[in-house]
């Protein structure tokens, strides 16, 4: 059994590329698997390892000055959801496509998953989801605001798009959620920026919610995406039911994987006619790696490049 945490923090690093290479060579002691994205606004990332180890690398990296209070949801899983460590620098630990945004500098107010339901109850609320597409298809809160969009650096020209009236800007309350709090953390400060006067997040996001509230008090409907190839989770925090087409890195149900454009490893109807012959080919060779790695009991790393992440 492994532990995962996905952890975040807004907080000013002065020189991110020695902190990216002491928080690498601490996590490979540690032997933690997973991605930590360093910028000078922060850390951000989701890490696994074993119970012991996992809880040697969050004192680590709380023990940073300036991250004692990092945010920090702990789940679990079978299998481990990584294949290796990654410790990455961004200009952006979150990219929303503008620097000048610093939840270090204005943020909104933080509403504890036990005051949630009242507040997205209030039909003066406007409730946002901050997540893409995709995230939202498979889970969101009851009454939420999809925005439709691809990539959460596509979030600000949404919000411009609403023309939202200074009136409403004024008087309506709004209130905006993410995974882990990270992405609604940064849309708040946009929207303050905007003009936006009564501005709330849910603090940790779905998946604090989902450890501190019941699930017969719930107002979430379906999983919720995760960024690991766990793909989703339930409200209980275990593995959900959907599979992810590694073609276009996009959750897949069993019913999906019935129609004729699904190819194991390859394409999903999403992605099917968007991928060339030669990627198609490139795809099933790698699956093919992939299985045989299997047989040997070994896990296929893949790739040294990066992968598509559709959370930024």
């Amino acid at each position: 059994m492994y532990s995962i945490a996905a952890l975040y923090k807004f907080s000013t690093i002065i020189n991110p590329e020695e902190l990216q290479n002491t928080i690498r060579i601490k996590l490979k002691e540690f032997s933690i698997y997973g991605t930590i994205l360093v910028g000078e606004e922060g850390l951000n990332g989701t890490i696994s390892g074993n119970d012991n180890n996992l809880k040697l690398a969050i004192n680590f990296i709380s023990s940073i000055k300036g991250f004692s209070d990092l945010d920090v949801k702990y789940s679990r899983s079978e299998i481990n959801p990584f294949v290796r460590l990654k410790v990455k620098l961004k200009k952006e630990i979150v990219t929303i496509g503008d620097e000048s945004i610093d939840p270090n500098r204005v943020v909104g107010k933080y509403i504890e998953p036990e005051d949630w339901n009242a507040l997205i109850s209030d039909e003066n609320t406007i409730l946002i989801d901050t997540r893409n597409n995709y995230e939202c298809s498979i889970g969101t809160f009851k009454n939420a605001i999809n925005p439709n969009t691809v990539k959460f650096r596509d979030f600000p020209s949404w919000v411009d798009e609403q023309n939202f009236s200074e009136e409403e800007k004024k008087d309506k309350k709004f209130a905006m959620f993410c995974t882990g709090g990270i992405r609604c953390e940064k849309a708040s400060s946009l929207m303050l920026d905007k003009g936006f006067q009564n501005v709330s997040h849910l603090k940790g996001g779905i998946l604090n919610y989902f450890k501190k509230i019941d699930k017969n008090e719930s107002m979430w409907n379906g999983e919720c995406f995760v960024f690991d190839d766990r793909v989703s989770v339930t409200h209980d925090l275990t593995e959900g039911s959907y599979d992810m087409c590694h073609g276009c890195r996009m959750p897949i149900t069993d019913k999906d994987k019935l129609a004729k454009e699904y190819i194991r490893g390859v394409a999903c109807p999403s992605c099917f006619n968007k991928k060339t012959p030669e990627q198609k080919a490139r795809y099933m060779s790698r699956q093919k790696q992939v299985d045989l790695a299997k047989k040997r009991n070994q896990k296929h790393i893949g790739p040294k490049e990066e992968v598509h992440n559709p959370k930024s």
